[in-house]
């Protein structure tokens, strides 16, 4: 049951009982309703019958009411990604970008593929060496796609419009320099944001290279030489960096 309910049925009855104890109370406005005269012994009836009435209509609406449900974050799949990014070709400013990050996506979920199939081979879907393999791979694409969606946000943000406003104003001096210069600047922001992360994400790829790299060359792996691959240490301290920043 949630707060704002519990608060509204402990107000009703309190509401109803504090109502009944200043009818009702020896100091009350009817002390006693059957030494009352007719008319105030009707009164006090009438007023058990209907806070009785009102207590009981008032709770069974109250918890009748249907539980509020706290927003969710959507879980968003690769297919949403893809679909959010082509809606921002529009952005001229971001057209490239848009072109790289796709190509990104497809480049991870290939890699990933791959390094699952090689991992099959060495060990079985069920032994722990795999599972933890699979899980930290799961994790480095969950850092992809959080800095994609970071990405997203900013796309979202920018004004083209108004940004090509201020780039064609910049000359025509409608505006004082300082004011123009301030625009740009934040403008600059987001386009560097944007370039930065995108970079980001193909460090991401090529961490992902280099482990590639070493497990295509294995037949076996003895327990602990998991921890101890280049590419492994990287991909490790990749999560970590991940979870300090969110943190």
């Amino acid at each position: 049951m949630d707060r704002e309910r519990k608060i509204k049925l402990l107000g009703l009855n309190l509401g109803v009982a504090a109502a009944n104890i200043i009818i009702f109370s020896p100091a009350g406005l009817i002390p006693d309703i059957f030494a009352a005269s007719k008319l105030i012994a009707t009164f006090g009836i009438s007023s058990i019958i209907l806070s009785g009435a009102g207590l009981i209509y008032g709770n069974y609406i109250l918890l009748k009411e249907p539980e509020r449900s706290s927003p969710t974050r959507k879980i968003m799949t690769s297919e949403d990604y893809v679909e959010r990014l082509e809606a921002h070709r529009r952005l001229k400013t971001f057209e490239r970008n848009v072109d790289i990050l796709l190509d990104q996506i497809d480049r991870l979920q290939n890699k990933n593929r791959i390094i699952r199939n090689i991992l099959l081979q060495i060990f079985s879907a069920s032994e722990m060496s795999y599972k933890k393999f699979d899980g930290v791979i799961a994790e480095v694409e969950r850092i992809f796609f959080m800095n994609l969606r970071s990405i997203l946000n900013k796309m979202n943000a920018f004004d083209e419009e108004d940004y090509n406003f201020v780039r064609e104003r910049r000359e025509s001096r409608d505006f004082s320099e300082e004011f123009m210069e301030e625009k740009i600047k934040v403008y600059n922001e987001y386009i560097t944001f944007v370039k930065s992360a995108t970079e980001d994400n193909e460090q991401i790829l090529l961490k992902l290279d280099k482990l590639l790299l070493e497990i295509s060359g294995l037949n076996s792996v003895e327990s602990g030489q998991l921890e101890e691959m280049a590419g492994m240490r990287e991909i490790d301290d990749l999560i970590k960096q991940a979870k300090n920043y969110r943190n």
